[in-house]
């Protein structure tokens, strides 16, 4: 029992040299002599001493221990970012939120906050009532991702004394971000297209010449043309709704009509578009074009031909004419053909664009064909032609002569029907179409 005894006084002895304390050699050899010179030993008294002394040296320990800074428990020691144990809320030096107020970042009620103010800093531990982290934050969701509502609140971190105006966490803002629509612009502006000025009436009550001014001849027109222009009805008429241009071949006799419109174009930009359903025949050469109102100089005043095709070829021919036909001028004639295989059984819409570009030096404006609402040919306003706004809208079928290479149509009658005629104050789609078509539109070629 001794020797344990003194084998357990040494152990104690060492331990206390590893934490840099060294017992006194005198108690030591005193606790010593007491276990040696006793054969017989009394445990109480002797286990007292032990235990006296065992109490010294974890005191000494303790003591010890506690004046070693890297050893003090509760205070975040210094080490690399990312390192640094969680930061208490508030931080040391920033005031602490009693239970009546709510915690910082905290939305107070009826009141949205958009973030952090500059300075503040998250880090409410999870336990402690606080704004949740940043990657909890609510908000607007990500794109692609679904929002079900705020996340709750945890139950067991909510504070012990509540604001006095809310028993529970805060309502969720309902003008937080994208929760609300849009206001609704204001001034918007009418719809892009057409806006028509003018349109004709082709009601059978209407006649004819309330729209259309008759000419009258069979003097050849300049092409040699065989037909003789009437103002008979049977030439010329209401049908339906629609207006119907009718050339008669009967025996040798060709008769037709040859409409002006009474109306000019009246804008130094505008649209106009006219559904056509035309006759397709050998020597017939149906029309739809523009010409100068009286009095003007052809070709020099300008001519544009928004529909024509001849001898049933089932071509348009958009065309724009100015100048004389000679080698000087032989560059001022332009055309864009375009087939339509359809067109004995199939009406299309035939339409015009213009604008006036004035101020400009050497330059007058811009012109645009379209077919069934496709830019089919692109010019520019010649120099010296007369301005759009004095243009009007003629309707006709010729027969024969010089475009039809002579040839002549065969006994019957031919129908030119129109429907929708009308001047508009812009294409469809508005000018911004104009523009763009203007950059992918081919100009007509020379003739």
């Amino acid at each position: 029992m001794a020797w344990i005894q003194l084998f357990g006084a040494l152990r104690l002895f060492a331990w206390a040299c590893c934490c840099g304390y060294v017992i006194p050699w005198a108690m030591l050899n005193a606790a010593s002599s007491r276990r040696l010179r006793s054969s017989t030993i009394n445990p109480h008294p002797t286990m007292s001493t032990f235990d006296k002394l065992f109490a010294k040296g974890k005191a000494k320990v303790k003591e010890f221990t506690d004046s070693r800074p890297s050893h003090q428990q509760g205070q975040p020691g210094q080490g690399y970012p990312g390192q640094q144990p969680t930061q208490g809320y508030p931080p040391p030096g920033q005031p602490q939120y009693s239970g009546a107020q709510y915690p910082p970042q905290q939305y107070p009620p009826n009141q949205y906050q958009q973030g952090p103010p500059p300075g503040q800093q998250w880090g409410a531990p999870q336990q402690q009532w606080g704004q949740p982290p940043a990657q909890q934050q609510w908000g607007p969701p990500p794109p692609q991702q679904q929002s079900y509502g705020p996340p709750p609140v945890p139950q067991a971190s909510k504070p012990q004394s509540p604001h006095p105006q809310a028993q529970g966490p805060p309502p969720v803002p309902q003008n937080r971000p994208g929760s609300a629509q849009p206001p609704p612009p204001q001034n918007i502006p009418p719809p892009q297209g057409e806006r028509v000025y003018w349109k004709p009436s082709f009601d059978r009550a209407t006649p004819v010449s309330h729209n259309f001014r008759h000419e009258i001849g069979d003097h050849g027109w300049g092409n040699n043309e065989k037909q003789m222009y009437t103002d008979n009805p049977a030439n010329s008429f209401h049908h339906d709704n629609r207006l119907i241009v009718r050339g008669l071949v009967e025996g040798g006799s060709y008769t037709s009509a040859r409409l002006t419109t009474n109306q000019t174009l009246q804008r130094p930009r505008g649209y106009l578009t006219a559904t056509i359903l035309a006759p397709v025949a050998e020597g017939i050469w149906p029309a739809y074009w523009l010409l100068p109102k009286d009095p003007f100089q052809w070709p020099n005043d300008g001519e544009v031909d928004i529909f024509e095709s001849w001898n049933g070829d089932c071509v348009n021919h958009s065309c724009l004419h100015w100048g004389q036909y000679n080698g000087e001028d032989h560059d001022k004639h332009r055309v864009a053909e375009t087939p339509l295989h359809d067109m004995p059984r199939q009406p299309h819409t035939f339409g015009f664009a213009w604008i006036e570009e004035d101020g400009i030096p050497n330059w007058r404006g811009r012109m645009i064909w379209y077919i069934d609402g496709r830019p089919v040919m692109k010019g520019n306003i010649p120099l010296g032609t007369r301005r759009m706004e004095e243009y009007r809208i003629l309707i006709n079928i010729a027969m024969g002569g010089n475009v039809c290479q002579g040839k002549l149509p065969k006994d019957g009658y031919y129908d030119m029907v129109v429907s929708d005629l009308k001047m508009c104050e812009e294409p469809q789609g508005g000018w911004h179409l104009f523009e763009q078509a203007w950059n992918s539109t081919p100009e007509g070629k020379t003739m």
